[in-house]
């Protein structure tokens, strides 16, 4: 359930059952990826908990997750994309 390491991007889907939309097995695992694994390093000041900084503390890398499709209800699935941490200096305060 780590990321591994020549992953750089986990996007996440919606799943229409019986009419009911939920989320993929990607967002169940990007949920537990920032819950229980990644560190929360910052939030962005401009969108909030929209656009958030993690770390992963085995290799280091920088995590940052998204909501790409937000024009969708609730801001759409989450994703995590893999930035680099020059990246993470110009958007966040670390």
């Amino acid at each position: 359930m780590k990321l591994k390491h020549d992953e750089t991007n986990v996007v996440g889907n919606w799943i229409v059952e019986n009419g009911q939309v939920r989320g993929d097995a990607t967002c169940e695992r990007i949920r537990w990826l920032t819950a229980h694994y990644l560190k929360k390093l910052a939030t962005s000041k401009q969108y909030g908990a929209w656009e958030t900084l993690f770390q992963d503390p085995d290799d280091g890398r920088y995590w940052e997750q998204t909501y790409p499709k937000s024009e969708m209800h609730g801001g759409g699935p989450p994703a995590l994309i893999c930035v680099s941490k020059e990246e993470c200096q110009k958007k966040y305060v670390l």
